[in-house]
C-alpha cells in the first residue's frame, strides 16, 4: 500500500458532501455511551473527533516503529472521519485504560463447551461473568446437557434439565454489570434434535423468563430435508460410557450416530462419531410449524443453519462452531472471540436525491484498506479476560468488518430497498469491501507476519479429504502434513469464491498466508448507527421508520425512556432539498419521494434477497431482522425461513411488533397510538390507557408502554 495513492485519497475527501448536523438523541447517545470521561464524570473527548483521536492514537500506538506510528494515526482518524466506526467495545474502550483497566475492546465471544456435569456449569458461569464485566457478549450451546428428568448417576436423581441452568446464567447476566454502561448480552443456542427442544422453542412466553439471552435454534440440513418430506424426527442425546449395556448399539431404532462437540465420557466411534439415545420421535412439519408460531408471536427462537455455517467457514478443518455472538453475525468455536467495526455507506454518496447521485467507490475501498488495518491492530489491545480467549484470538486474529446505513444510502441514491437495483447494488458493496480486505490481509502478513496458524502445519485425516474431495485430486493423501494457510486459501469455500473475483491474491494468500483468518461480518450496529452516524439505517437493515421512538435506557430511571429520532435520510432530505418534508404528510408540498421507504414497506422475501445478496462475500454471517407489519398473516409468514435456507443464508430473524409479548427498542407512534394498555390498580379498579400516553408512576413519568413492559418483565426500577 504506497503512501501516494493514500494522500492522493486523502486530498479526495475534501470534495464529499457537507455533513448533516448532527440530531439532539445521536449526540445524547455518543455522550452517555462512548464519550471518556473520568470517574468524576468530566468528559476527556472534546467531542465526537475527540472520540475519533483517542481511538486512532490507541490504535496506531500498536504500530512497530515511531515514523508508523505518527504515519498511520494520520490516516486512522482520516478514515474515521470519512465513515469508519469501530464497534461499540473499540470506541468507549480504546485508550481508556488508564479510565477503565479492566474493560475489553471485543464485541463478540463464545463460551467454551458447557459440559454435562455440575463443575462444567458452574466453572462457564464463572468465566462468563468475567467477560461480561469485561464488557463483551458471549453465546453458550446449552443443548450439551442432559435433557429434563435423564437420570444423574452420581448424584442418584433425576436431572431439572438445560432450561433451568439457563436461569442461571440468565440471572448471572442481569446481576454482573457489564462495562462502559453496556447491558449485559447473551445467545442461547440448542440443537433441533434434542429431546427438550420444545421447553427451549417455548421458553420465552414465561413473563421475564430469559430476557438477557437471545435464543436461537441450531437447524441442520437434515431436519429441513425431513420438513420437506413430512418425515419423523428423532430426538435425540449422547449416550453415557456408564450407559452403553443399557441398549443394542447395532439396532438403529435405540441409537443413531451424531457428530457431537466432544465424545469424553460419551460412547464414541474410531471415526469421531457418538452414539446417541433416541429419545422419541415428532413429526419434523409438526415441529416446524411449533417455531414459525413462536418467531411469529415471540420474534424467538431465531435459526441458525448450522451446516452451512461450518460448510462455509475459513477454519472449516479446525473448528467445529456450535454458537454465535449474542447477535448472531460472529459463529464462533470455543473460546472463540471476534473484533468488530462498520463502514457507514452514507459518507460515499454524492449529490444524493438528484438524476446525478452517485456513489464514491474509490474513496470506499481506500476506507475500506485502511480500516482492515485499524481493526487488525486492536488484536493488541484485546483486553480480554479469560487466557483461552486471548490465545484463541491471537493465533487466528479474526475481525468482523461489516456496513451500515444500507438502506438510508439507496434511499439518497432514489433506489427502492429489495429492488433488483439495490441487490446488486448490496453485492458489490459486499465483494468490493471482501477482495479490498483481502489485499490487506496479504501486505500484512508481508509486512508483520500470518496469523500464527496459517504457519502452522496439520494432518490430513479421512474427514479433511471427505468434506473436500478435490484435496484428493490435488494429490493430498492421508496423513500427510498440510499448511494452514493452504487449507484456508485454496480449500475454504468461501475463499474459492474470492478467488473467483481475484484468483491471482487468493494464490499469494496460499502462499504467504493471509494476516487473519475472516476479515467480515455485517452486525447490527444499533447505539453506534444512532450516535456517531446520525441515525444511518442500521447495519444491512432498511430503516426500522424515518420519524420514530426509541426506547433507551437511563441509569437511575425506573423504565426506559422514549426518545424521538429521525431517519439519517430524513434528515438529509430536509437539509438539503426540502426543509418542510415529513413522512405520511398530508400537504402535497411536504411529501417524500415514493423511494423513501421503510422496514414494513418491504416483503420479507425482499428482507432476504437483500441478506442473500451480501452474504454471498461475508465470511462470516450477518445479523438482519425481517421486520413485519402486526398484521401480517401467518400464512405468508411462516415460508420466510425456509426461503432464507433455499437462498443459502446462515441464520434468519423475524420481528412483529406484538406488546402482549413484549415492546421493542424502536417503536413507531402509530403502534402505540393503536394499543391499549390495562394497569390493575391497588383498589381493585383498572386504569386503560393508549401506548403512547403519560403516567405519573413512583414519582416519575413513564410512557404506558415501557412502564406496562417494565412492570411485567419485572425489570422495574433495576436500571
Amino acid at each position: 500500500m504506497s503512501s501516494v495513492r493514500l494522500e492522493a485519497v486523502k486530498s479526495m475527501g475534501t470534495t464529499a458532501e457537507a455533513e448533516i448536523p448532527m440530531q439532539p438523541a445521536s449526540v445524547d447517545i455518543w455522550d452517555k455511551k462512548y464519550r471518556l470521561k473520568t470517574k468524576q464524570g468530566e468528559a476527556l473527548d472534546a467531542d465526537i473527533d475527540g472520540t475519533y483521536q483517542r481511538v486512532a492514537r490507541a490504535l496506531a500506538d500498536a504500530e512497530l516503529d515511531a515514523d508508523k506510528r505518527a504515519y498511520w494515526y494520520d490516516r486512522f482518524v482520516w478514515a474515521l472521519r470519512r465513515g469508519a466506526i469501530p464497534a461499540g467495545r473499540i470506541t468507549s474502550n480504546a485508550g481508556a485504560l488508564e479510565h477503565k483497566p479492566a474493560t475489553s475492546t471485543i464485541n463478540c465471544t463464545v463460551s467454551g463447551t458447557i459440559t454435562d456435569s455440575m463443575d462444567g456449569i458452574l466453572e462457564k458461569v464463572h468465566e462468563a461473568g468475567l467477560t461480561l464485566k469485561a464488557g463483551c457478549g458471549i453465546g453458550y450451546e446449552f443443548s450439551t446437557l442432559r435433557p429434563r428428568g435423564a437420570f444423574v448417576a452420581g448424584a442418584g436423581a433425576y436431572t431439572s434439565g438445560p432450561m433451568s441452568f439457563m436461569d442461571i446464567y440468565d440471572k448471572m447476566c442481569f446481576t454482573v454489570s457489564s462495562a462502559g454502561g453496556r447491558r449485559g448480552a447473551q445467545m442461547g443456542t440448542f440443537d433441533v434434535s434434542h429431546p427438550d427442544v420444545k421447553d427451549f422453542i417455548r421458553a420465552k412466553r414465561e413473563d421475564g423468563r430469559l430476557r438477557q439471552f437471545n435464543l436461537s435454534l441450531l437447524i441442520t440440513d437434515g431436519f429441513m430435508d425431513a420438513v420437506n418430506g413430512d418425515k419423523d424426527w428423532p430426538l435425540v442425546f449422547p449416550l453415557a460410557e456408564k450407559e452403553a449395556g443399557d441398549l443394542d448399539l447395532k439396532d438403529a431404532g435405540q441409537v443413531v450416530w451424531r457428530e457431537w462437540p466432544h465424545a469424553n465420557g460419551y460412547v464414541s466411534r474410531d471415526d469421531g462419531l457418538v452414539a446417541c439415545k433416541i429419545y422419541g420421535h415428532i413429526r419434523a412439519r409438526h415441529l416446524w410449524d411449533m417455531i414459525m408460531v413462536s418467531t411469529y408471536d415471540y420474534a424467538e427462537p431465531g435459526f441458525i443453519l448450522i451446516d452451512r455455517v461450518n460448510e462455509m467457514n475459513n477454519n472449516w478443518w479446525c473448528e467445529n462452531i456450535r454458537a454465535t455472538n449474542p447477535c448472531g453475525e460472529q459463529p464462533l468455536p470455543p473460546y472463540g472471540a471476534c473484533l468488530l467495526g462498520s463502514v457507514n455507506l452514507t459518507k460515499f454518496v454524492r449529490k444524493p436525491f438528484t438524476d446525478e447521485a452517485s456513489f464514491d467507490w474509490d474513496e470506499y475501498k481506500e476506507v475500506v484498506r485502511v480500516f482492515t488495518r485499524m481493526l487488525d491492530n486492536v488484536v493488541e489491545v484485546n483486553g480480554l479476560p479469560l487466557q483461552q480467549q486471548r490465545d484463541e484470538i491471537l493465533r487466528k486474529r479474526r475481525h468482523g468488518m461489516g456496513f451500515l446505513g444500507l438502506g438510508s444510502t439507496v434511499t439518497m441514491l432514489r433506489m427502492k430497498y429489495g429492488s433488483k437495483e439495490s441487490c446488486e447494488f448490496t453485492e458489490r458493496i459486499a465483494r468490493d469491501m471482501a477482495v479490498a480486505g483481502w489485499e490487506v490481509a496479504l501486505s500484512l502478513a508481508e509486512e508483520k507476519g500470518p496469523a500464527p496458524i496459517m504457519e502452522e502445519r496439520f494432518t490430513i485425516t479421512a474427514g479433511m479429504l471427505r468434506q473436500r474431495p478435490e484435496m484428493a485430486k490435488d494429490g493430498w493423501k492421508l496423513g500427510q502434513d498440510i499448511p494452514g494457510k493452504v487449507l484456508h486459501a485454496k480449500y475454504s469455500r468461501y475463499m474459492q469464491r474470492v478467488a473467483e473475483a481475484a484468483p491471482e491474491l487468493v494464490e499469494q494468500l496460499a502462499e504467504t498466508g493471509a494476516r487473519f483468518t475472516h476479515h467480515s461480518s455485517i452486525a447490527p450496529t444499533g447505539t453506534i448507527s444512532l450516535s456517531l452516524a446520525n441515525n444511518a439505517s442500521n447495519g444491512i437493515e432498511p430503516s426500522f421508520a424515518h420519524h420514530y421512538s426509541r426506547n433507551v435506557i437511563r441509569e437511575g430511571k425506573k423504565t426506559k425512556e422514549k426518545v424521538d429520532v429521525y431517519s439519517y435520510e430524513l434528515l438529509a432530505y430536509r437539509e438539503l432539498v426540502n426543509p418542510e418534508a415529513m413522512p405520511y404528510a398530508e400537504d402535497a408540498a411536504a411529501r417524500l419521494p415514493d423511494y423513501f421507504i421503510s422496514a414494513d414497506d418491504i416483503t420479507p422475501k425482499e428482507h432476504v434477497d437483500v441478506q442473500a445478496a451480501a452474504q454471498k462475500w461475508v465470511d462470516s454471517s450477518i445479523s438482519k431482522t425481517a421486520n413485519v407489519p402486526t398484521d401480517y398473516p401467518y400464512e405468508d409468514f411462516k415460508d420466510i425461513y425456509r426461503y432464507a435456507h433455499q437462498q443459502g443464508l446462515k441464520g434468519c430473524t423475524t420481528f412483529r411488533f406484538n406488546p402482549a409479548a413484549f415492546q421493542g427498542v424502536l417503536v413507531k407512534e402509530a403502534d402505540l397510538e393503536n394499543t391499549t394498555y390495562r394497569f390493575e390498580l391497588e383498589d381493585g379498579s383498572v386504569l386503560e390507557v393508549k401506548g403512547n400516553e403519560q403516567i405519573e408512576y413512583d414519582g416519575e413519568m413513564h410512557t404506558a408502554a415501557n412502564l406496562f413492559d417494565a412492570l411485567k418483565e419485572g425489570y422495574y426500577g433495576k436500571f
